[in-house]
């Protein structure tokens, strides 16, 4: 700062052989002088923050965060917005409360993978961006008074891709409800399995198929949410494995994109096809349920199915 100074008084200095005497301090400004940094300070113009406005996919229309956040981040226009798992966990649990449960690691890139660039370099990428280790999140709490442990992908976290280390945490969150004796809730968000990892991460279906057969023998619940959008490997295991399928409005899910299914098969698919309502219709889901409903759907249908198994086991 101060070579900052010396620069501009040089520059604004005569050209003498001889420095001009300074002035006496009551002429270099006086008491207006000691202020004029604080009133500036004052007056100058609040710049707003980048992302205090949200722009809606559907209409463009311009919407203030702190509205769109008492909305649960659905807009006037109905678009349920994809959010992470800290906002599911809070919007889901009965006041917000939970506990978080941490998955065992898996191996970061067993096959030294690299495209673009590094498998590795993405991953750390990722982590530092969401705060989170992998795609998938876990956590034990009430809803609607009905305990119960919830399992989260987050698409942000590349795509929410089923890896090594997202099998593992649905295993984990498998066991949890087992160890707990309370249901499992999925609430799905993911393209389909991690290509970085190959069949590694593919085997993870079968691991996770296999855990959802430990619950089925122990008669506890497991229901899915598929969310904006459930593709891939993960539609093609756990996410079409539940008890009972809901879904978000509007939410896309099948196995693959429908711009590759129209080039395969060169016709024109239905309108809204792979749409949650259009899947209601077709029966491959049981209902489409809105976010802020979510929860009172939710434990209406975890109460009713464990009183269904505490009446079986009284038998």
């Amino acid at each position: 700062m101060a070579e900052a100074k010396d620069f501009s008084s040089k520059r604004g200095a005569p050209q003498a052989a001889t420095p001009a005497p300074a002035k006496p301090a009551r002429e270099r400004g006086g008491w207006l002088s000691k202020i004029a940094p604080g009133v500036r300070r004052l007056v100058a113009k609040r710049e707003a923050p980048d992302n205090l406005w949200v722009k809606c996919p559907d209409t463009g229309e311009m919407i203030y965060r702190p509205d769109l956040e008492a909305a649960l981040w659905v807009t006037p226009a109905g678009r349920h917005m994809r959010i992470g798992p800290d906002l599911r966990f809070a919007y889901t649990f009965d006041g917000g409360s939970y506990e978080e449960i941490e998955a065992p690691q898996a191996p970061d890139d067993p096959l030294h993978f690299v495209d673009l660039k590094p498998y590795r370099e993405r991953l750390l990428a990722a982590r530092k961006a969401s705060g989170e280790r992998d795609a998938v999140s876990i956590a034990a709490g009430e809803i609607h008074r009905v305990p119960a442990v919830v399992m989260v992908q987050d698409f942000a976290f590349l795509g929410g891709s089923l890896s090594m280390g997202a099998g593992e945490a649905f295993v984990a969150s498998a066991k949890a409800a087992l160890d707990r004796d309370v249901p499992l809730v999925a609430i799905t968000a993911s393209g389909g399995a991690r290509m970085q990892e190959g069949a590694l991460a593919l085997m993870q279906m079968a691991r996770a198929t296999l855990a959802i057969q430990d619950l089925k023998k122990a008669r506890l619940p497991y229901v899915v949410v598929l969310t904006d959008p459930t593709y891939g490997g993960v539609t093609a295991s756990y996410a079409m494995l539940g008890d009972v399928h809901l879904a978000e409005p509007g939410a896309l899910i099948g196995f693959t994109g429908p711009r590759i299914i129209e080039q395969t098969l060169r016709e024109t698919l239905p309108p809204g096809f792979q749409r949650a309502e259009y899947l209601v219709e077709k029966g491959m889901i049981d209902k489409v349920v809105r976010r802020k409903e979510l929860p009172e759907v939710l434990g209406s249908i975890l109460s009713t199915l464990m009183l269904g198994r505490s009446r079986r086991s009284a038998a």
